[in-house]
């Protein structure tokens, strides 16, 4: 499995150490600590030992392997849209999607000490910013405005921790503000996101599915994966079970597999659980429209939709 940097190394043994000894208990989460999937981690599974991986398919096999009874990955957000590669990583998996998790997300500026001791000044020093793609991108308009040079990490906790470890005072990171303390860097602004309603929404993953019953008290979400039949109007064939059965659909995206572009894929969310009829008889006209139609999991609902 590939490294940490140096100053998150420590702490990401002691949390191995402890979850090894309760690997039912611990919830895999990529990056390194303090990082966001960090923070929901420890919201959505308070009584959870948090398992930090390198990578997102680092992770998903910390459950497969045994080595934790769950996962927490991003999925998406609202100012940045889709996680890269998650759509091609949860099918693959085999895990299902057992529950969700919405948390805000606030970014902090961070970088090493001055060496006279002084505050830095007002980012007139920092050069570059490390950060993970997604974290980079929701903060886009502040570092350009003022002229730093976005550099892309494999997380935002990782990008502090190596940021402290290399101790360039040009250098910064953006980060959640408790990865600051965890690796002896200076804040020099927070909430520098450039929209500040930014939300992070979170899939929780294990090795068995959820069977979830219609509850009205607690409305369930579904979600899936499907391929078309390559015929004129699969698509909208496959949609209007959907309509006619009154199932609300929440979330529809297309992705490209392979290297043809000939064969998209989408990955769909509804309203609702397998065994209600009108859900049964969308997914099943869905199905006939469709090459392959896989279901990734059921599960309640963290906030309303609709």
């Amino acid at each position: 499995m590939r490294s940490f940097p140096g100053p998150a190394l420590p702490i990401v043994d002691e949390m191995r150490a402890n979850a090894a000894r309760e690997p039912a208990r611990a919830i895999a989460f990529q990056g390194s600590p303090g990082a966001n999937s960090h923070r929901a981690a420890s919201e959505a599974r308070p009584e959870a030992l948090p398992l930090p991986c390198f990578s997102f398919e680092d992770a998903l096999d910390a459950v497969r392997d045994g080595r934790a009874g769950e996962a927490i990955i991003p999925i998406e957000n609202s100012q940045h849209g889709r996680v890269a590669d998650i759509h091609f990583l949860l099918p693959e998996s085999g895990l299902s999607i057992v529950g969700e998790y919405f948390m805000p997300i606030h970014h902090a500026l961070m970088a090493p000490a001055l060496e006279s001791g002084l505050p830095h000044g007002p980012h007139d020093t920092i050069e570059a910013a490390y950060s993970h793609p997604q974290a980079l991108g929701q903060s886009r308009l502040f570092l350009r405005e003022r002229g730093i040079v976005p550099l892309s990490y494999a997380d935002t906790a990782g990008a502090a921790a190596f940021v402290a470890e290399r101790a360039d005072p040009r250098l910064g990171a953006i980060a959640p503000a408790i990865a600051a303390e965890l690796y002896g860097l200076e804040i020099l602004q927070t909430h520098v996101e450039d929209s500040h309603d930014n939300m992070t929404r979170f899939v929780i993953l294990a090795d068995q599915p959820t069977f979830l019953t219609n509850d009205t008290d607690r409305p369930a979400m579904t979600t899936f994966v499907f391929e078309v039949k390559n015929i004129p109007a699969a698509l909208y064939k496959a949609m209007g079970g959907f309509a006619t059965n009154g199932v609300n659909m929440t979330k529809l995206e297309s992705y490209q597999e392979g290297t043809s572009f000939s064969a998209t894929r989408f990955y769909a969310d509804i309203i609702g659980t397998p065994g209600d009829p009108a859900v049964d008889r969308a997914l099943e006209e869905c199905a006939f429209h469709s090459k392959e139609l896989r279901i990734l999991g059921t599960y309640h609902q963290a906030r309303p939709r609709g």
